[in-house]
């Protein structure tokens, strides 16, 4: 069994973002990135507080805006437009959940598709699905630049998607078979998952339940990317498979932590390099 590190592959792509970021710099252009965060969720601080260190760290530019849980729609609205606006940010992240009082889709179609470093506007979105993204969902492209760095390869590939969310189960299901993948996506609904999941050559957790994955559910020399965040029975974090047991049966894996979660952050500042190339016809 490979672990599939992610401190080290995340460093590798920071690397590569500090020497576009330079590049940048040298022609006047300082990427920036601005970050909003409404209300006061432990997880979304900690979350955004990672992001501006990250940000430091590669010299792009942060700028924080941070506002009340009693913001209204009108007013984060009007924030996101002046941001548009503004020429020198060329990234613009909602950090989620916001309060239930705010319609979130109208707040992410709102940022300017060239602006959206999440890439969850549906113009970023309908790019992923013909193949020609060049905005690109932070944790699917991370998942596939694990794979890539790993030499994992995905053409005629068996892929499982567990998962079907819109910031990575689809995304990512897209990434896969945009890579000539054989893909299946699997949600809550799916029966006899045991089966399917045992068919994949490279299985991608993203449920959101503590060691749902099982060793029996895993087919022997599969590639297991464990996207899940959980906490277990002793409070400690854990992913969606269970590592202890997948791991004598998985050829490549990654650990919770240390895996997929700091790729997300890596691939955001890709993300943000990219756009203010876009942006300066660079």
């Amino acid at each position: 069994m490979k672990l599939i590190d992610g401190k080290v592959i995340s460093e590798s792509i920071k690397q590569r973002v500090m020497l576009q970021v330079n590049e940048l710099k040298e022609q006047g252009v300082e990427p920036c990135l601005a970050v909003i965060i409404v209300g006061d969720d432990f997880a979304s601080r900690t979350y955004v507080n990672n992001k501006k260190k990250t940000c430091e760290y590669v010299g792009i530019k942060s700028l924080e805006f941070a506002m009340p849980e009693t913001t209204t729609q009108e007013e984060l609205l009007s924030l996101v437009e002046k941001l548009n606006a503004d020429n020198s940010v060329h990234g613009i992240l909602c950090q989620l959940p916001i309060p239930k009082h705010i319609d979130e889709k109208v707040i992410l179609n709102a940022i300017r598709p060239d602006k959206d470093v999440d890439a969850f506007h549906p113009v970023n979105a309908g790019h992923i699905m013909i193949g020609d993204g060049t905005l690109l969902p932070c944790t699917p492209a991370g998942i596939m630049e694990m794979l890539k760095y790993e030499g994992i390869e995905i053409a005629g590939k068996n892929c499982v998607v567990i998962g079907r969310s819109n910031i990575v189960g689809k995304p990512m299901a897209m990434l896969l078979i945009n890579a000539s993948g054989t893909v299946t996506v699997c949600n809550s609904k799916t029966q006899n998952l045991a089966e399917i999941t045992k068919e994949a050559d490279i299985l991608v957790a993203a449920v959101g339940k503590a060691k749902f994955i099982t060793a029996d559910m895993v087919k022997q020399g599969a590639v297991v990317v464990d996207v899940g965040m959980n906490r277990d029975e002793e409070g400690k974090r854990c992913g969606d498979v269970d590592f202890e047991a997948v791991k004598d049966v998985a050829s490549h894996i990654t650990p919770v932590p240390g895996g997929v979660g700091l790729m997300t952050v890596a691939m955001l500042m890709q993300n943000t390099v990219t756009a203010a190339k876009i942006q300066n016809n660079k």
